[in-house]
Parts: structure tokens; sequence; C-alpha cells
């Protein structure tokens, strides 16, 4: 049995927008064919966005809930008007509701294209035109391009709906400029990317929202950038300056003595130079170095005597 949409993120219907936003960012994390490993990761990621088109959007997750409550009246949804069996028959519908209750079913399904309904229907349908809808899409850029932007070429997986009301993925390669300074979520509008207008209706518009790629020692929240940096036992200890290459260029800092390891030091307006710029925090990892030679091990040696009543179990 085919998975509904909220089972295929994962949430269940009383799942927030941030809660259904954030599960489809785990799953593209996972299934996106340029990075996953999973076999079928291409088919996933297809379904994954028709999922997240729908419930992302709350007009059209409360018409794709309203179909699940009463699945008798949309039983042939996706398949056409071509009669066969179990089909969607939109005179029957008619038929079976009041005049408020097909104006509904326009409403909903108008904007497919011309698969459902008698003749009537359709030669009315035929005389309106439609915008297309908006589509929306995530990307995953490299930190730095928060500080200097760039334009560059992207495929996406768009996920649209044919003439038969039936979602499908489009491919589109476009090129996209990404300016200097967006945070964590901004999007980018793309006019007329969108999902193309339906008799002679404009194309709606794309809208791309920006991901920046965590590693183990760079990550990003917000207009915050924090990055690990290594530093030397006695350069801790003694608060001495160091010089450090950031996604913010190599700068200049000033250690506290007796720094520890996991201790963050604030660098203020040093993150994604947005209107309001971030900050960029340095977070300290004390690595100590490998004694390879005598004299290296006799310094140990002396530093253990030196501080021989420090006990880092107590």
């Amino acid at each position: 049995m085919a998975k509904n949409y909220y089972e295929e993120l994962g949430v269940t219907r009383s799942a927030s927008a941030d809660e259904i936003k954030k599960a489809y960012r785990k799953l593209a994390k996972k299934y996106h064919p340029d990075i996953s490993k999973e076999s079928d990761a291409e088919t996933k990621m297809q379904a994954i966005n028709v999922a997240y088109d729908t419930l992302g959007d709350a007009t059209k997750k409360a018409e794709y809930d309203q179909m699940l409550d009463h699945p008798q009246g949309f039983a042939g949804f996706g398949q056409g008007a071509q009669g066969a069996s179990g089909g969607f028959d939109g005179a029957q519908f008619y038929r079976q509701g009041n005049a408020s209750d097909f104006q509904g079913f326009e409403d909903l399904f108008g904007r497919f294209g011309s698969g459902f309904g008698g003749g009537d229907y359709q030669y009315q349908r035929q005389k309106r035109s439609y915008r297309g809808e908006d589509q929306h899409a995530s990307i995953e850029v490299d930190v730095e391009i928060a500080y200097h932007g760039t334009t560059q070429n992207i495929t996406l997986q768009i996920p649209t709906v044919n003439a038969y009301g039936e979602p499908e993925v489009q491919r589109k390669t476009l090129q996209v400029k990404i300016p200097k300074g967006m945070k964590e979520g901004q999007q980018i509008r793309l006019s007329g990317q969108g999902q193309s207008g339906i008799n002679g209706g404009e194309n709606g518009d794309l809208y791309i929202e920006i991901q920046y790629k965590d590693t183990d020692r760079l990550r990003v929240e917000g207009a915050d950038v924090y990055a690990t940096i290594d530093v030397a036992p006695w350069e801790a200890a003694l608060g001495q300056k160091i010089e450090v290459n950031t996604p913010a260029g190599k700068l200049g800092v000033n250690l506290p003595k007796n720094a520890k390891t996991g201790q963050q030091l604030r660098l203020k307006d040093k993150g994604i130079p947005n209107k309001t710029a971030g900050h960029l925090y340095l977070v300290l990892n004390i690595v100590l170095p490998i004694a390879t030679t005598a004299e290296q091990q006799q310094a140990y040696e002396s530093f253990a005597q030196a501080f021989s009543s420090f006990t880092p179990r107590s």
C-alpha cells in the first residue's frame, strides 16, 4: 500500500509546519542523489519532494487533509478521467453534493489540468486561466559563500502536477545568483520559474531556501558561525596570540590564559555579513603533541613534575 505524504516524511498529521520542514530537511540530506549512497536515493528524493510540496504549503495541506478525511469523494484522484473502474467522476461528485460542494471541487482541482469532470465542467474549465503554483526547493552551499556570494548552476528536482492531476518530479537546471550575507533559511525568489500556468495563466515563482553545509568543524545558526580551531597546550595556558583561518578570513586572536577545550571566543560581527551581522564563535580544541624523541619525552616528564598536584580525574 502506497504511503501517504505524512508517512513519506515520517510525521503525524498533528505535526507543526516547523516539524514538517525539519523532517524534510533531514530526509533530503540523507537521500539527495548528489551525496546519498542509498540505491533508491533518486526515487526516494522524488517522493519526499512531492510530499513536502503539499505538506509544506498551508493551503495545499488543508486540501490534502480534506482528501484524506473523505477518501470516497476522491477515490480516483490522480487517475485521470478515462472512465476506468474506480476512477474519479466529476459529474457523479456533483450529483451527490449541492452547488457549493461543486464549487469546492472546482477550486481544489482547477489548477491540475483538464483531466477531470464531464463535458459542461470541462468546457467552462477551458475558458478560465490559472496562475501556476509557487514551488519551493532547498540547497546546501559552503559557508564561505555567505561571505562573498556567488553565481552557480544548480540542478533541482521540483515536485509538480501533470495535466491529469498526478504528482511527478521535474528536473530543472538553473543559474542562481546567491548574494553575499544570506542567513541560514533565507530564500531566493526566482520569478516565473515555478509551475507553468494553465490556459495562458502566468507561471508561479520558485523559492530556493539556502542551507549551509555543516562539518565536524564548522556550523551555522542563523547569521552566527561556529568554527572549531586547534590550539597547543602552551598557547592555551599562557594566553598567547595566534593566527587562525576562518570563513571571515585570516584573523589574529588573543587567547585568554588557561583556556580550556570547548571554550568559545566570540568575535563580534565576524559571522555572516547580513544587514544585522552575525558573530563568529571560535570553539577551542586543545591538541597535545606526540612525544617522538627522548627530548620531547623529557619535556613531558618535567611537565608532570611541575604539575604533580594536578588530578584530572578528581
